[in-house]
């Protein structure tokens, strides 16, 4: 919920800065902001009690076929707002020639938003965030890669990350809350969808997570 939230209210308080009422494109993508996120949140209420059962069972996807590119397109859209308020930038390369795949589209979004809204929490305070996404094919699968220019993670806490609760000791970054379900929240999602994720990290130089899901035409 929080990242969504967030969202929303960095776009509100925009709305109210003078020079955005003069300009109809910077109005109208803002707006579009709120509406997409608003749409997520209710998804999102939705979704709670599924959730609440994440020891127990699958979750209960909505598969239908999805363009992965126009997709991850528009999740980049949104998520430029909260990269430029930190002075960063995204750069994509959404080259996949097929990127259909057989997918629950909230979940998959979520999956997007949660590594984007990683990269943030753990950009280095000193350096402007850059964000890397990728989209290719690769032995008959849609490959997704986002990397960052963050603090990094240690070898040996490289395998634990999927773990539920696991938090990587960040020293002194006391802006990093929440409870640690994030990537294992991802990783299920994408063992769901019959795919599989795994992280390259270098400590201070960034981290890179890497997708692959079957292809619809394959599922």
């Amino acid at each position: 919920f929080k990242t969504p939230i967030s969202t929303i209210s960095l776009a509100a308080q925009m709305l109210k800065d003078p020079a955005v009422g003069k300009s109809p494109q910077m109005f109208q993508h803002i707006s579009g902001v709120i509406n997409d996120e608003t749409k997520r949140l209710r998804f999102q209420v939705e979704k709670v009690l599924q959730m609440s059962m994440f020891d127990r069972q699958k979750a209960t996807l909505k598969m239908k076929e999805i363009e992965a590119n126009e997709l991850i397109a528009g999740v980049i859209n949104t998520f430029t707002l909260k990269v430029e308020r930190y002075n960063g930038k995204i750069t994509s390369n959404l080259e996949a020639v097929d990127p259909v795949i057989f997918a629950d589209e909230m979940h998959i979004t979520n999956v997007i938003f949660n590594l984007m809204d990683n990269a943030v929490k753990y950009k280095k305070p000193e350096e402007d965030l850059e964000l890397k996404v990728r989209t290719w094919n690769e032995s008959g699968k849609l490959m997704i890669s986002i990397q960052d220019n963050g603090i990094g993670i240690k070898k040996e806490n490289l395998k634990k990350i999927f773990e539920k609760f696991y938090r990587v000791h960040t020293g002194n970054l006391h802006d990093v809350k929440g409870f640690g379900l994030g990537l294992a929240y991802v990783k299920k999602i994408i063992t769901d969808h019959k795919g599989t994720i795994r992280a390259e990290s270098d400590l201070n130089v960034g981290t890179k997570f890497i997708i692959a899901l079957p292809l619809l035409k394959n599922n």
